[in-house]
């Protein structure tokens, strides 16, 4: 059967740039990420049918390279944005690097225990996106497709974000105060993507979310600001009242990174007997000798000496290439930064690869392994009296790479679990996602360094950033930065009182940290899917309404996207073209030279 074709690979590519896209900019705008394996599954197989035909192994092989994207941009957008906040400007080049180094290090690591996790610990470990991924190419393989809700949803998505977003036709946000509570408000934003980012979490989580915003817009924001004025007057005697962008920047900014940050923590001590027990069942499952050699094309891996020769290129590369991490590091001290990505890298692969195995990819915790390696990265440079703002850059750039590893890992982890089901060949599917980390990472730099130019991290209508805003604060602990810790704290403790009371305690940190707005469209979506599920339906992972939800992310992130770049292209000439430089001309010809590889195996394999 036809796996390996070049209309699978770049059916993967092609959807691959875009959903990867929307979901950078969903994760920037909403702080979250959504799973884009089913959609782009059924989108693969509603095309293949245009192109005479198209078998189930190339349909899995085209969500296999197509998801890739995502997991790219999810630990990028979690980092990056710090570095704007902190006055850096990151070039294209160097954001691709990180994440396609991220990338590759969370594909080869993965790749020598997937005997162990997907097909030894079958039982064990389910994999829920794996599995519903499989049913839905079985499903519309044999003649059910879903692809006209998926399209039906991006061009929602895409007209809306284009009418409020470019022509500014309507307000992309409504509200009003409340009268007696000073700085309060109700809002609501008018974002196709929030809505349907709602619909696909749905009514509990989202719940859970507009009820942390609804505390901050309407308790925590009166309250601060009244408190404040108290005996405080100006020069005519005048109660000195406190603006919302005030409120905001002095008190809230600190409260919300506070309850995120002991979200993070929460969900740290939660996972941790199960991150113990996933690294030592791994360990023990390798020295078991899990990965012996096949000769059956089902159950064949890369060849050991590539994963080999992957894993030392990604060192050497970390070490030897200058200005990779934004400190401007000297080599002794990036041969420290590359052993620590090597280090913890090699920590969260498999506890990823091993978590999503049960909760699945959107609860799987990169963030906060991205916040142990940041701390622990801090902790090591202060203790060898390495500091200045150069460093704190340079270990935000080091979280960068190993959280987009732990990201990957879960992603392939996942797409294995497919393959494994639905007969695919592993060694297919794991060159499929190396040549989409040499693609995707391209296009997830291209929408960081746009988006971080036009609107921006920083400012009236910037993008919120909320997990890089965390992951800003915890360096900036760690080294010493004088920060108001009392209401740090304050957020903690009631991050913390909201975990004690069962309350799911990310997306309620979440709610504090970014708009009411937001929090009410998301909430609207939720509350949408509760009323149109009957009582005792199941909730399918391919029903239209998430098929038409996932089409709807996509359009939106689209949309911005294009703005974004047509902003960040047209601003005062700033960026026009300019002449290649060799660095950049030696990129372009790798990934010629990859392309030209990927398309003889292509060919290869169909005949």
């Amino acid at each position: 059967m036809v796996e390996f074709s070049p209309k699978a690979i770049l059916a993967g590519l092609g959807f691959g740039v875009l959903f990867g896209s929307a979901n950078a900019y969903l994760g920037l705008k909403a702080g979250l990420t959504v799973s884009t394996s089913i959609p782009i599954a059924v989108l693969s197989v509603a095309m293949f049918r245009l192109f005479r035909g198209g078998t189930i192994l190339e349909a899995n092989l085209a969500q296999t390279i197509g998801s890739a994207s995502s997991s790219l941009a999810s630990g990028t957008i979690f980092t990056i944005p710090a570095l704007y906040i902190w006055g850096y400007q990151p070039s294209l080049f160097q954001v691709a690097m990180l994440a396609l180094l991220g990338g590759l290090l969370g594909i080869f690591a993965m790749i020598p225990l997937r005997r162990l996790l997907i097909v030894k610990a079958h039982a064990e470990l389910p994999y829920p996106e794996g599995q519903a991924c499989a049913q839905v190419l079985e499903t519309t393989a044999a003649g059910k497709s879903g692809g006209k809700w998926i399209f039906l949803g991006i061009g929602v998505g895409f007209l809306v974000k284009l009418l409020l977003g470019g022509l500014h036709i309507a307000p992309d946000e409504v509200g009003t105060t409340i009268s007696g509570l000073p700085n309060s408000k109700l809002a609501l934003s008018i974002a196709p993507a929030l809505l349907a980012v709602g619909y696909i979490v749905g009514f509990k989580a989202a719940a859970v979310m507009v009820a942390g915003g609804l505390l901050s817009a309407l308790v925590l924001y009166p309250l601060i600001t009244k408190m404040h004025a108290i005996g405080v007057t100006d020069a005519a005697g005048t109660t000195a009242i406190l603006t919302a962008g005030a409120v905001k920047s002095r008190f809230m900014n600190y409260i919300g990174a506070g309850a995120v940050a002991a979200a993070g923590m929460v969900t740290i001590l939660r996972t941790a007997p199960m991150m113990a027990k996933s690294f030592a069942a791994v360990i023990s499952g390798l020295r078991s000798g899990s990965g012996e050699s096949t000769v059956d094309r089902k159950d064949q891996d890369l060849p050991g000496p590539v994963v080999l020769a992957g894993l030392i290129g990604i060192f050497a590369t970390l070490v030897l290439l200058p200005g990779l991490f934004a400190g401007e590091l000297g080599l002794p001290h990036r041969l420290i930064a590359a052993l620590g990505v090597m280090l913890f890298g090699f920590l969260f692969v498999p506890v990823s690869s091993r978590l999503v195995g049960v909760i699945g990819v959107s609860s799987n915790p990169v963030s906060a392994m991205a916040l142990i390696t940041l701390a622990a990265m801090s902790a090591i440079f202060a203790a060898w009296h390495i500091g200045g703002d150069h460093v704190k850059a340079a270990v935000l750039t080091i979280g960068t790479v190993v959280c987009v590893a732990a990201s990957k890992a879960g992603d392939i982890s996942q797409d294995l679990k497919t393959g494994f089901l639905v007969g695919g060949t592993p060694s297919r599917q794991q060159f499929g996602q190396v040549i989409a980390a040499f693609v995707a990472c391209w296009a997830v730099a291209a929408v960081v360094t746009a988006l971080g130019q036009k609107p921006g991290f920083v400012g009236e209508g910037a993008l919120a950033a909320p997990q890089a805003n965390l992951m800003k604060t915890v360096i900036e602990a760690v080294t010493g930065a004088n920060a108001p810790w009392e209401f740090v704290g304050l957020g903690a403790l009631i991050g913390g009182i909201g975990a004690l009371a069962g309350l799911p305690p990310l997306p309620f940190a979440l709610g504090i940290y970014l708009p009411l707005g937001t929090m009410v469209t998301i909430f609207l979506g939720g509350l949408i899917r509760r009323l149109s599920e009957r009582p005792g339906q199941a909730s399918g992972h391919g029903g239209a309404g998430i098929l038409c939800a996932s089409g709807m992310v996509a359009g939106e992130g689209l949309a911005g996207v294009l703005i974004a770049a047509h902003a960040y292209l047209t601003d005062a000439g700033r960026y026009a073209a300019k002449e290649a430089s060799s660095a950049e001309i030696a990129i372009a010809l790798g990934l010629v030279a990859v392309a030209a590889v990927a398309l003889n195996r292509a060919a290869k394999a169909t005949q």
